[in-house]
This record gives structure tokens, C-alpha cells and sequence, in this order.
């Protein structure tokens, strides 16, 4: 890669910084399938699919035998959800391994319920390497939240019917993973916290969730899921103080978005945000903002199409160095493509 000079021929350190953790995005972006799944990331499980998951087994029918297998877990179990409702909000305490993950298996037939949309977390992973796959969610303030967990795969999940944010990774959680998944009617109860998958935290935020130093929620990826429709606040918000966000392969129904003005909105730095789709936004498709000074830099957005059918830009674009490639496809926005020319 040749590094970009100012204007006097020097090496413009900051920007070159830039670029190669871009480039690292891409790399990572392309590889994720491998890294996650092993080879690509296949559709919705099967019962075959949750019964061929290798480890110690524990079957569970009701909220009660859930919560006591959470409470007795050990990296490598599986933990088998029959069809059914399991009423509760249920948390994974315990860490498993990189060799020896904790898994959470099901068909959408199995439903965690947590009985209001006013309060809780439907499940609350603050652990490492878990795996939450192919159920539902229901019926609380929010859907999955991880706290200060990494290495966490979610994966084929139905979101839907909950209160605040459909899936949110926060207090440093980073290296984790929605994927396939399907997130729809959330912010039932406060429109302005109804995101799809929000990643990191709001700077008004960072002094309980971090410290008050940027809550930094790194590398997190989220693939191939569908997002919308009646997801009152952005598809995907990527905070202020995150890095290197992979954000591609997703869908995204605006219809019912009340309280954002995009589906994707990156406060971040160097966030890759490819081959995704969306239609019908109250305004733009895509946006950078500079919450912070120092952070809102770096994002690439590449070889998306958006069905914008509104009064904004496919792309708008406010911070250093964000880039929006020529191979994105914009339609029906009243603006035009961009804000900045497309390279």
C-alpha cells in the first residue's frame, strides 16, 4: 500500500494509521465465515444441527431448568433448548473456552419470554466464549446484552417484541459476533433506545459503564442478519469510542423507524461497513457523526445498495478520513449519493 503524503511530501502519519487498520477490516471482514463457522455462515440451525454440537448435554424444558443449568454450566456443555416458552431473564455467569465454548441451542420454537417490556435483559451473557443459537427472544427491555464478554458468537436468533435495543455489546465487550440473525419490532417502549445491535456506549454513558474512559467494544461483527421493519432507532449504532466495527451481508427495513434518521449510523473509528442492503429510511441510508473529538474517523463504506426513498444523501458524511467507494448503489435518495465525492 502507498502511504498518502501532504502537502510538502511528509507522510501523513495519522491518515496512513487509518488506511491500515481499514485494510485490517477488510481482511478480517473477509474472513470472518472462515473464523466464525468454518468456511461460511450457513442458514437457520436444525434440531440435526444442535444435536450434532459436541460437548457435555444438558436438556431443558421450562425457565426453571434453564436457569438452573446456567447456574451449573461448564465450559464445553451444551445446553439444549426443547420447543417450548421459557418464562425468566437468564444470564451466562460462567466463561467457557476458545476450545471448549459454552452453547445455548435451539429451534425459534423455543422462546425465552421475559414477561414485560419494561424492564430486563432477556439474556445477559458476562462471560467469555458463548454461544447463543437458533431461539427466540421476547417480551423484555432488552433482548441480548453482552457485558464486558468477548468471544461471544449469537447466531441465528429471532429478536423480536422487546423494549429497548434488540441486541447490545457494551462495557468493553469485544471479538464477538451476530450473525444470520432476525431483529425486528424493538423500542416498544422507548423508541429513542430501539436499535437493532448497538454497539459500545454514549460518552453520557461511559462514567458508570467504563470509568469514564471510552467504553471500547472492539471488533465486533455483525453479518448477514435481517433488521427491521418496526426497529424504531438506527439498524445498527456503532458509539463513539469503538474500533474497527465490521458491519456487511445485512438487510435492513427502515419501515417504522421513528426516532433515527439512518439505518447505520458510525460514531466509531475505522468501521468496515460492506455489502449490506436497505430500504425505506425517514432520511439518509448511512452516517458518520464526531460525537467526540478524535473518534467518527477512518469508517469505510463499500459495495452497499441502498434503497434510500427519502429527502437525505445514501451517504452522509461528517469527520476525517471516511471514505465511500464509487461501488455503492444509491437509490431514491432526493440529495444524491453522498456529501463527499465517492472514491
Amino acid at each position: 500500500m502507498a502511504a498518502e503524503t501532504g502537502h510538502r511530501g511528509k507522510v501523513t502519519w495519522s491518515r496512513l494509521v487509518s488506511l491500515l487498520a481499514i485494510a485490517m477490516s477488510a481482511l478480517l471482514a473477509g474472513a470472518v465465515g472462515w473464523m466464525v463457522i468454518g468456511g461460511r455462515l450457513p442458514g437457520p440451525l436444525s434440531a440435526d444441527d444442535c444435536s450434532a454440537l459436541v460437548g457435555h448435554r444438558v436438556e431443558v424444558t421450562d425457565g426453571a431448568g434453564l436457569e438452573q443449568a446456567l447456574a451449573a454450566v461448564k465450559p464445553g456443555d451444551v445446553i439444549h433448548l426443547a420447543d417450548g416458552i421459557y418464562r425468566g431473564r437468564f444470564e451466562g455467569s460462567v466463561s467457557g473456552e476458545a476450545a471448549a465454548r459454552i452453547e445455548v441451542c435451539g429451534s425459534r420454537a423455543a422462546v425465552i419470554d421475559g414477561g414485560a417490556i419494561d424492564t430486563g435483559y432477556g439474556f445477559h451473557v458476562t462471560a467469555d466464549y458463548w454461544s447463543l443459537l437458533g431461539f427466540s427472544i421476547t417480551e423484555s427491555q432488552k433482548g441480548v446484552v453482552l457485558h464486558h464478554a468477548n468471544h461471544t458468537v449469537l447466531r441465528d436468533l429471532a429478536i423480536f417484541g422487546i423494549g429497548d435495543e434488540g441486541v447490545h455489546f457494551r462495557d468493553c465487550s469485544s471479538d464477538n459476533v451476530v450473525a444470520d440473525s432476525e431483529v425486528h419490532d424493538v423500542g416498544q417502549f422507548d423508541a429513542h433506545s430501539g436499535e437493532g445491535v448497538y454497539i459500545g456506549s454514549a460518552v453520557d454513558n461511559w462514567r458508570t459503564c467504563s470509568g469514564g474512559r471510552p467504553d471500547r467494544s472492539d471488533r465486533n461483527q455483525v453479518i448477514n442478519n435481517r433488521i427491521g421493519p418496526k426497529t424504531t432507532a438506527e439498524s445498527v449504532d456503532i458509539k463513539e469510542g469503538t474500533s474497527a466495527t465490521i458491519v456487511t451481508g445485512n438487510s435492513f427495513d427502515g419501515r417504522g423507524m421513528t426516532a433515527a434518521d439512518s439505518w447505520v449510523d458510525a460514531k466509531g473509528n475505522v468501521a468496515l461497513i460492506s455489502r449490506n442492503t436497505g430500504s425505506h429510511s425517514p432520511r439518509d441510508g448511512f452516517q458518520t457523526h464526531v460525537i467526540v473529538s478524535g473518534w467518527g474517523s477512518g469508517n469505510r463504506f463499500t459495495a452497499n445498495h441502498a434503497q434510500v426513498d427519502g429527502p437525505g444523501y445514501g451517504f452522509r458524511v461528517e469527520g476525517s478520513d471516511n471514505v465511500v467507494a464509487c461501488d455503492n448503489v444509491v437509490i431514491g435518495a432526493e440529495s444524491g449519493m453522498a456529501n463527499i465525492p465517492c472514491r
